[in-house]
């Protein structure tokens, strides 16, 4: 009897092992090359995660968040559901960077920072099998601002070394307008932030920045925030598509936190997202 009643146990126990090993071919261990240098400084460092037998693949940068005070580049909700999604599922080249934060350095050196990391992936992304012409960026909160405005004014990144980019996704800032944030009634970070100076505001602010040349930007915002995020992004993807460019606007019923940490999970936001990179993908930069 008892023989009788271990048997379906063992049979299940065996089928539970072979879907197991069904799940991890079907999952391959992802490569991760931890605190790559980009700059002499111990904050100027990137991870860079790669699929098995990369070659050619595209290449995603994400930027981390963190009120331009604090952040990790290796946060779970920075890297984890983006590498399951694009490096695991579909083969791309993930490189997660840091940068030095405020107050070491100001706002327009994280964004120099930034632009000289997308210059390194972009002189590296060939031996990590990474295409270097089919790269997107992507940042969140204070790396959204960072993304944006890298996108809006190209020189910045130029100065740098980085050549364009196929397309930014900019992960629900509320700084697109920094000048019009600045001006008006503020959370107090802000001013350690962007100190007192609307000369600073203005050469830190996509809004007042965006120059011809632009690349394709996809701006996700919170309709959960009340402090005008999803407004500024329409404001900046007018006032882009005035001149000439292209910026979409994808409002998501998510939290701040949210719009980062749920972003590879199956669904309407994910395949949004999906949908602009391969749009870009169509084109050279």
């Amino acid at each position: 009897m008892m023989m009788k009643r271990l048997a379906p146990l063992c049979t299940a126990w065996l089928l539970a092992l072979a879907l197991s090993s069904v799940a991890a071919t079907a999952q391959p261990d992802v490569r991760r090359l931890p605190d790559v240098p980009y700059g002499p400084d111990a904050m100027q460092r990137m991870d860079v995660y790669t699929p098995p037998n990369a070659r050619g693949a595209p290449v995603l940068v994400m930027v981390h968040g963190g009120a331009w005070m604090f952040g990790k580049k290796d946060a779970a909700s920075v890297v984890d559901l983006k590498v399951d999604h694009w490096v695991r599922a579909q083969g791309y080249v993930l490189v997660s960077v840091g940068y030095r934060f405020v107050p070491q350095v100001d706002v327009m050196q994280q964004a120099r920072d930034v632009a000289r990391a997308v210059a390194s992936v972009q002189a590296n992304a060939a031996s990590w099998g990474g295409d270097a012409g089919r790269l997107v960026l992507m940042g969140h909160s204070a790396g959204a601002h960072l993304v944006a405005l890298l996108s809006a004014s190209p020189d910045i990144a130029q100065q740098q070394g980085a050549r364009p980019w196929l397309g930014a996704i900019a992960l629900d800032s509320a700084a697109l307008d920094t000048t019009g944030l600045m001006r008006r009634q503020h959370l107090p970070f802000y001013d350690r932030v962007f100190g007192a100076d609307p000369a600073f505001w203005r050469s830190v602010s996509p809004t007042d920045t965006l120059a011809p040349g632009a690349p394709p930007m996809l701006l996700v915002c919170s309709t959960q925030r009340r402090d005008g995020s999803c407004t500024q992004a329409n404001q900046f993807a007018a006032r882009v598509s005035a001149g000439g460019g292209r910026a979409e606007v994808l409002p998501e019923d998510l939290s701040h936190a949210q719009i980062n940490a749920e972003l590879g999970l199956p669904g309407a936001y994910t395949s949004a997202v999906d949908a602009f990179i391969a749009s870009v993908g169509r084109r050279r930069p």
